[in-house]
């Protein structure tokens, strides 16, 4: 910001022109001071948002609406934004020219010692001593204020002006270097930070030499109009996934909607990855042994490096951070149930993680995207008594999405082996209609064999209209006197099980509040849902005879709370909206180490700006300008003396000052006169001593 003391006044000759009116517009402390709090407020925006992610996520975060009014802001790229740029560009601008003001005049402050002085004025000074000494010289007088002058570390000149001498002294002169190395430290930053932003990605945009690439490709299939040249820009930010094993010579720079792929001069192989975790389940640490390939610099033999969180690796000028870590493409072998259909047979799937799968769905094609796999799942217990902090890895998982012809997905998260919950085990999957919901949970139970096969088998058997017209019939209760009630209750079981197949416990309370009137709503669903249960009951016993159990004294209580959960997961199918379940039965885990490259054309510029500002600040702080002046003349055979003095900063410490160097001339000269204290309006010494230099 401009120096606090603008002191060099403008000639009153001097002609207002269009170029001094600019000068002094874009010189103004108040210009400066308001550039500088936009652009501290703009930083903290940047800082609190997070900057250059996917606009669909910043869609889920803040909605359609405010999505929009931050998107024409620019807050999403706040340091690349049009307006950021010209307001820093501004702040140089004001800045520069406020050096080129106030330089001249600071540096001629320091080396000129201003003996051009009237005894009025300093007799104006604050802070100011007064001698008249009958029987002493001039000359031994002023010996004695040089010698106490350089006791204490002054510097002087003397001026005989005829009639009467002054001496000029002043110290910490570099005290004014303070604010020309933090105004040049301003400029600095504020250059490097244009030449570390994407002002050169934004102007290779606007002359239309790249566009930035929105769809979901591949590296090689990238076009040329949206990859950028070693060297093309002098700074940018880009990310890499590396899978184990691979290697990569380019980056990925994000830019609003889009992005733009980065070259480099060499290839990051990823030699190993590893990963550990806290007992919570939160990442430790997870390290990169890499291997950098570059046959200019480093000929057929690489260079092995170890990259850690907060240990980068810089290379060349470009700096390689530890920024993430995900899945590579594990392979995985998976074993899909049927959900919707008669059949109990499942169909066994290989793939891989990043890629999909075409399937058969009940209503159209699906694509079975396979994102994400994990080895470990470190969970808060949830059998844990309130208050108690225990985790538990529940073990491989596989994320995956299941997307229609029309685009929409729904995204699925599945644990591999059966989880023990309140002491019996199931099969847990998660699901969520849209990113950012919380997962809603299906939990099958396990058979006594770690299967699911019993529950798949009980599901089956609920969506086989043959099997189940068949077993209704011969399971209907014998009416000799009413066959057509037998036949009723017959086709009132097969609908009450066909409509919970197909929608849970809720189509049948719906199909009830359908049918029966309103006072009798409460007893007609109690009724539907225990002629429910007692057939779905009787379905279960025929499950369990076919895995060969003997039901002839009933079902034991493991056999009654399996099927109060095959119940429960049954009622939640159908907002499950999946045709199959996907169970993990294999894989061959593929790590990925996320790794950030940045290139900063500006850090040394950069770097420069903070070790000025901190010199800067160091000598304004800790120093202060000094300046005293000692008027000597003879006057009636007596030799007068006053000494003045003013601070810059400082003034309580440098009126002790002043009191001490009193002391030391009145302990040589002999006691001062009664000091004359300056009047409340009078002029501040600064003032008096332009208007006295001015006159002369």
């Amino acid at each position: 910001m401009p120096a606090v003391n603008e002191t060099a006044a403008r000639p009153s000759d001097r002609r207002r022109t269009l170029g001094w009116v600019l000068l002094e517009f874009f010189g103004s402390m108040n210009l400066a001071i308001t550039l500088l709090v936009v652009v501290a407020v703009a930083s903290v925006i940047g800082t609190v948002l997070q900057q250059n992610q996917p606009y669909p996520d910043y869609v889920l975060k803040f909605g359609p609406f405010w999505f929009e009014i931050f998107r024409r802001l620019g807050l999403y790229d706040v340091y690349g934004a049009g307006w950021f740029v010209g307001i820093l560009a501004f702040l140089i601008l004001s800045t520069s020219v406020c050096l080129y003001r106030q330089a001249p005049g600071m540096l001629r402050q320091m080396v000129r010692f201003r003996a051009d002085v009237h005894a009025r004025a300093l007799r104006g000074f604050h802070q100011h001593a007064e001698w008249r000494l009958p029987d002493r010289g001039i000359e031994a007088v002023l010996g004695a204020v040089t010698g106490v002058l350089r006791m204490r570390g002054y510097r002087w000149r003397a001026r005989d002006s005829g009639d009467h001498q002054v001496v000029a002294a002043m110290k910490g002169r570099y005290n004014r270097l303070g604010y020309l190395f933090t105004h040049a430290a301003v400029v600095m930053i504020g250059v490097g930070g244009l030449l570390d932003g994407n002002l050169w990605l934004k102007l290779k945009e606007w002359r239309g030499e790249i566009v930035l690439e929105t769809r979901d490709l591949a590296a090689r299939d990238i076009p040329p109009a949206s990859r950028l040249a070693p060297g093309a820009v002098p700074a940018f930010r880009g990310n890499v996934m590396l899978p184990e094993g691979a290697a990569a010579n380019f980056v990925f720079v994000r830019a609003r909607d889009g992005f733009v792929l980065q070259e480099l001069p060499f290839a990051i192989e990823l030699k190993d990855f590893q990963v550990a975790y806290y007992d919570t389940g939160q990442p430790k640490s997870f390290v990169s042994q890499v291997r950098i390939h570059d046959r200019e610099k480093l000929g057929d033999q690489p260079l092995e490096a170890t990259i850690r969180v907060n240990h980068p690796l810089t290379y060349r000028g470009y700096s390689i951070y530890q920024s993430d870590f995900g899945d590579g493409g594990s392979k995985l072998e998976l074993r899909a149930w049927p959900l919707t259909a008669a059949r109990l047979e499942p169909v066994e799937v290989r793939g891989e993680v990043g890629g999909s799968l075409k399937v058969a769905g009940p209503a159209g094609p699906l694509t079975l995207e396979m994102d994400n796999f994990r080895l470990f799942n470190l969970l808060p217990e949830p059998d844990a008594r309130p208050g108690e902090r225990k985790f538990r890895n529940f073990g491989p998982s596989v994320g995956f999405k299941l997307r229609d012809a029309a685009g929409e997905a729904r995204e699925y998260f599945n644990y591999m082996a059966p989880v023990q919950l309140e002491g019996r085990w199931f099969f847990i999957s998660g699901m969520r209609a849209r990113p950012g919901e919380p997962f809603i949970y299906l939990h099958i139970p396990a058979d006594p064999n770690n299967s699911p096969e019993r529950f798949l088998h009980f599901n089956a058997r609920l969506r086989d209209s043959g099997w189940l017209r068949d077993f209704l019939a011969r399971s209907a209760p014998a009416s000799d006197e009413n066959p057509e009630f037998r036949r009723d209750l017959e086709r009132v079981r097969s609908s009450l099980v066909e409509l919970f197949a197909q929608g849970g416990s809720a189509a049948v309370t719906e199909r009830a509040r359908a049918v029966v009137p309103a006072e009798r709503l409460r007893e007609a669903s109690a009724l539907y849902l225990n002629i429910l249960r007692d057939t779905l009951a009787q379905i279960f016993i025929e499950v369990l005879r076919a895995e060969g159990i003997d039901v002839g004294h009933g079902v034991g209580e493991r056999e009654e709370a399996f099927f109060n959960d095959a119940v429960s997961a049954l009622s939640a199918l159908p907002a499950y909206a999946s045709p199959f379940y996907l169970q993990l039965t294999g894989f061959q885990q593929v790590e990925a180490s996320g790794l950030q490259v940045t290139h900063s054309g500006g850090v040394g510029v950069v770097y420069t700006g903070f070790a000025l500002l901190i010199i800067g600040v160091f000598i304004m702080f800790y120093t202060s300008h000094r300046r005293l002046w000692a008027w000597l003349a003879v006057e009636d055979g007596a030799t007068r003396l006053i000494l003045a003095g003013t601070g810059n900063r400082h003034q309580a410490e440098f009126a002790r000052e002043f009191a001490a160097l009193r002391a030391m001339l009145e302990r040589r000269l002999g006691p001062s006169e009664k000091e004359q204290s300056a009047p409340p309006t009078a002029p501040s010494p600064d003032t008096l001593l332009a208007v006295d230099v001015g006159a002369r």
